[in-house]
């Protein structure tokens, strides 16, 4: 009967453990992500609600270095895996072309203008040279787009591919992902990396359909048995209890995205990094 006692009073013990063990982020790299704290980070580039320059544009991307921001940006293959810069998964909110941007050649998507402009997606490599030549200090947090549907090979190949254009580039860089695969990738390919886990509310991930326990698992965090991220990069919503015990635990706090009614102030405060679009901030505050 002890014994049975016994068990029965470990059993939460060793539940706790195994959540730590699971949601626990990497060990702090203090002196890597030292470029990366205190800093604001243009959100697709520096660009307006009227999308004059559209966001993701070269055009977007040079005036935020200009103006000492970091930077936030996508990439994503295109079909011919070509490395673009663009957001959405397919081509219809900001083009006239409809369809996957991964499943449509790099010539179509580099003919279509960007929101009726003059503009175009740029190659990762355009946007790398032109924040550089810009100001070859700017600091930049790559995220690589991922979908449920790519598989070890394409991830495989797509990390290599966004760590091998970021070698050429004179500033500091760090890669994140909504997908703890990728991140993980980041973690072996290239250690000495700082990476992040994005993560979104268990709201958010119920309103586009990922199911009940999909979105809590992604949303509270439990793919950090992957990736061990150096930061978690969270949305506008109230912070979970993982997400507070990553921040207790030492991970950089990196807040998406911040607009003009936000309280600027606080999450600035409660954040290492924000990422902020459509209002002018302070480049650096802390």
């Amino acid at each position: 009967m002890l014994w049975w006692l016994l068990i029965l009073a470990a059993v939460p013990v060793l539940f706790v453990v195994l959540v730590l063990f699971l949601v626990w982020p990497g060990a702090p790299r203090r002196r890597l992500r030292q470029p990366f704290c205190g800093r604001s980070y243009a959100h697709r580039g520096l660009f307006g609600a009227q999308q004059r320059p559209p966001e993701n544009s070269l055009p977007a991307f040079a005036a935020a270095a200009r103006s000492g921001y970091g930077i936030e940006l996508d990439v994503q293959f295109t079909e011919d895996r070509q490395l673009v810069v663009f957001h959405d998964d397919t081509l219809d909110r900001m083009t006239p072309g409809k369809g996957g941007v991964s499943s449509t050649p790099w010539p179509v998507v580099s003919a279509l203008p960007l929101a009726g402009s003059g503009e175009h997606a740029p190659l990762f490599s355009e946007v790398l040279h032109a924040v550089a030549s810009a100001n070859p200090a700017t600091p930049l947090i790559v995220e690589i787009k991922s979908c449920y549907e790519y598989r070890g090979r394409y991830l495989l190949e797509l990390c290599r591919a966004v760590l091998a254009a970021l070698k050429h580039y004179p500033g500091p860089y760090c890669i994140e992902s909504f997908d703890p695969r990728v991140v993980r990738l980041v973690r072996i390919l290239a250690p000495g990396v700082v990476r992040g886990q994005l993560a979104d509310s268990y709201r958010n991930h119920r309103r586009i359909g990922t199911p009940r326990v999909a979105a809590y698992l992604l949303s509270h965090c439990f793919g950090n048995l992957l990736a061990r991220p150096d930061f978690i990069a969270w949305c506008p919503d109230k912070r979970n209890w993982a997400i507070r015990l990553c921040a207790a635990l030492g991970a950089m706090t990196v807040m998406w995205t911040a607009v003009p009614e936000y309280d600027i102030a606080r999450l600035e405060r409660e954040n290492d990094a924000v990422i902020f679009q459509w209002y002018q901030a302070e480049p650096k505050f802390k």
